[in-house]
Order: structure tokens, then sequence, then C-alpha cells
């Protein structure tokens, strides 16, 4: 009776919400240019026809076959399709109360931007509602891996509590463990050790009593805003103290030993671990441009006032610290950038991400900061697209499952107006998207920002 129960809450959850699409359907998008991310190469004049969420199967235009002409057609003219983008390192809001409104909005600021997946890595239970929601239809949004609460030296008071707190959320049904600063090396070992036995990801920042080399060698999947690096370059530990070296060790860089890297690099490789940059966040939090430019940007019309003020207070408090003069700043964010592509060329992988929302981070469109940055910092554009497609995939083993075009992988497409393989500024000139085999057309995509800019107006 209870089942019958919830498949009638869903069937009116159907009629309430028709703007929803609770089930895929089927789609011929026809006349399109394939960029499929095996190499550079465009394959032209396409078609791929969408079933139950999958691509079913993909044809060249002058070979279609008449059987497919009742299928509704979706027209590309002409667009680029590729498998979209990814933000791995998300704050998803949480809530408390039940009301996702605002968290809705952010997801539809990333799907505006072409992003498919989202990893959340400060966790909440709500996070857990959020992914149920999305599955049921009742919430459009990326893909979310979620990562549980903080693991850091004040909520975890013991190894045993780090090992509890590792099995409960393995448990809940979180995809990955966050850890943050303060762990000492008991501790660590209990959450690393645990993670390992259960089965779940694990990775974050690096404490400065586990350091970069423990982490790597027990089993980090991730290091986020390559944190550590600089750490271990530094001969002299008690030169670490925050308030000589600053925020992630930023003052200390002329001190960094660079002929330790490619040991660290090295190191990083064989472990294989996963890169998580984050660049822009710190070209804009803790660089040197002032808050006042930042909070006139364009973007930012997308975030609610008192979000954007308390992003401008934390910049200027470092700021009228004096940390971030551009003495101090310029030659930090140039070892982040020769960091990136040490660690690229030697063939550690990348995963797209621009730490949203944060400070002057926008999400979705703060991607396209971190997609400007990488390039500068010599990626190509080819690497830069998988980061955040089919690198995801791989990441979390699901390779073929989702981030690429290809027959029987989830129907998670983006139509551009040109090519980014040519121009990663056409990653912005989106014609519309397939979610998961839910067609997504451009003008959805403007109503909602149009929406969501109004919501924040500032009265």
């Amino acid at each position: 009776m209870k089942q019958s129960l919830n498949v009638l809450i869903l069937l009116c959850l159907g009629v309430l919400y028709q703007h929803i699409p609770v089930q895929a359907q089927e789609y011929l998008v026809k006349n399109i240019h394939l960029i499929t991310l095996n190499n550079e190469d465009v394959i032209e004049n396409q078609a791929i026809h969408v079933k139950d969420g999958k691509i079913h199967d993909i044809y060249a235009m002058s070979g279609l076959s008449s059987g497919l002409k009742s299928i509704d057609q979706i027209d590309g003219n002409g667009a680029f399709a590729f498998p979209g983008l990814a933000e791995m390192h998300s704050h998803i809001p949480i809530t408390e109360t039940g009301d996702f409104s605002y968290v809705q909005d952010v997801m539809w600021l990333y799907l505006a931007n072409g992003i498919l997946n989202v990893r959340g890595m400060i966790g909440h239970v709500s996070h857990l509602e959020l992914k149920r929601k999305i599955d049921t239809g009742e919430i459009i949004a990326p893909r979310i891996f979620a990562a549980g609460q903080s693991l850091n030296g004040t909520s975890v008071e013991s190894p045993e509590m780090g090992e509890k707190m590792a099995r409960e959320q393995k448990a809940s049904g979180f995809d990955h463990l966050k850890l943050h600063p303060g762990l000492d090396m008991p501790r660590f070992l209990a959450i690393a050790n645990t993670a390992k036995e259960v089965g779940i990801k694990f990775g974050g920042h690096v404490s400065l009593d586990v350091g970069l080399e423990n982490s790597l060698k027990h089993g980090y999947r991730s290091i986020e805003h390559m944190d550590g690096y600089i750490e271990a370059l530094i001969a002299d530990k008690s030169r670490l103290d925050l308030q000589v070296a600053g925020p992630f060790s930023m003052l200390l860089v002329k001190e960094a030993d660079m002929t330790k890297l490619p040991a660290m690099v090295q190191l990083t490789l064989d472990t294989k671990a996963w890169i998580a940059p984050t660049l822009t966040l710190f070209e804009r939090f803790f660089g040197y441009i002032p808050a006042d430019e930042f909070r006139l940007e364009e973007d930012m019309k997308y975030m609610p006032g008192i979000q954007v003020q308390q992003w401008v207070n934390q910049k200027k408090l470092l700021e009228n610290q004096g940390v971030l003069k551009e003495e101090n700043v310029r030659p930090y964010l140039e070892f982040r950038q020769k960091l990136l592509k040490t660690l690229y060329d030697a063939g550690v992988p990348i995963l797209l991400s621009s730490d949203s929302p944060q400070v002057f981070n926008v999400p979705g469109f703060s991607i396209h900061n971190e997609i400007k940055s990488m390039y500068e910092s010599g990626l190509s554009r080819l690497d830069i697209l998988r980061s955040g497609s089919r690198n995801v995939a791989i990441y979390f083993e699901q390779e073929g499952e989702f981030g690429e075009l290809s027959k029987g992988s989830a129907a998670d497409f983006v139509l551009l107006s040109g090519n980014p393989l040519m121009d990663l500024n056409e990653l912005k000139n989106i014609q519309g998207l397939m979610l998961r085999g839910n067609w997504i057309n451009q003008e959805k995509l403007k109503a909602e920002l149009k929406r969501i800019e109004e919501k924040n107006v500032r009265k």
C-alpha cells in the first residue's frame, strides 16, 4: 500500500510540475557536428538518436533511415555537440528547512553554462535529498556527486571518531569524503584506512601535520586547490605558521626549493592522484585585483546581494591586512600556473574545478574563468574539455556511462554555435542541451537566468 501511495505521489508531481520531465523522451537531434574528444577531429553532419535517457545510436545525416522520421526532431542547424562541462569543486548550498529554491537557482546557473556534472565538496544531509529529487525529476539539475560533512581537526576529535564518520558517510550514500586542515597523523590514518576499507574516495586540503607526501601515499584521490605543494618545498617547516606564511603559504613562494618539485610530481603520478586546480579562486579571492572591482562584474547580478557583500568583506579583510599587495600575490599566482603546467606535462590527470559559489566565483560562470586560466597556463583546449567531461567519469570509475558522445552513454551533451576546439569562448554560446535524455532549449536557459537576475535585483 505504501508503494502504491508513492507511485500516486509521483504521478501527482507529474501533473503539478508539467514543465519538469519526469521520464526521458525520444529525440533525433540532427544536423550537428560531433566533438567526441577522442581527438581534435570534428565529425560533421551527424544525428544523435536519444532514447530512454541514453544515446541510442549516432548516424551520418546521409544515412538516416525513413523509420527515424516519426521521432521528435531537434534541428541543430549546424551546431557543435560536445559532452558538456563539470564543476568538480562546488560548495552546493544547503537547506535546513526543506526549501530548495536557492539550491535550484544555483543548479540552473550551472546548466545555463553547459555544466552537466557537479561534485559537491562541503557536505550536508540535504544534498542526499537533492540527489533524490534530481533522480525523480522533481528538480532539474546536473548530475551530483556529493561529499559528506567536513573531516577536519575540529570535527574529528579522535581516530575512533574519524573511523566512525567515514563509515557513516559511506553508509548514508555520500560519494566522497572531504578532508580539511587540522588533522594529525593518527586521525588522518583512521579516516584513510577506513575509506579504503569501505570503498569511498577521499581527498581535499592537506593538513600540515600530515603533509603532501603522506596524503598521497595513503590514498588521496584528489588534491584540491593544488594544496600542499608549496609546503612540501619549504625546508624550514617552522616558517609554515599562518601569520608568517599567509593563506595557503602564499607569502613563502620565493622560499620554495624547486629542485624538490620533480619528486613530488612523480609521487603524484605514481599514486594516481588527481588535481582540482581552482586557479580562478586564487586569482579572485587571493588576487591583487580589488574587491570593489569584482563586485561590479556582470555575473554578480545572479547572486543575492548579501552573498556578494559577504564576498567583498572577506576579500577586504585580507586587503586591509596588506596581504594582497601585488608584489606578494603575483609570484604566487605565477607559481600556481607553473605548478599546474608541470603536473599536466607529467601526465597527472586534471579535474575542471573553480570552487563555486565562493568569493566572486558565481556558479557556472566561474568555470569559464577557470578555463581561461587553464589555457593561459599552457593546457590544450582538448585536454581542458576532457577535464570537464570524460575525466569526471574516469575519476568516479564510470567511464563510458557519461561524459562522452558514444552509443550507450548517458544522453548528456551541449549544442554550441561554434567549435570550442578552435575558440574556447564558444563554450558560452549555448544553443541548448540534453540532460539525461531531456531536452532544454536556449529559451528555457535564458528564461531561468532572467528569473534569477530579477529575483536578485538590488533594492
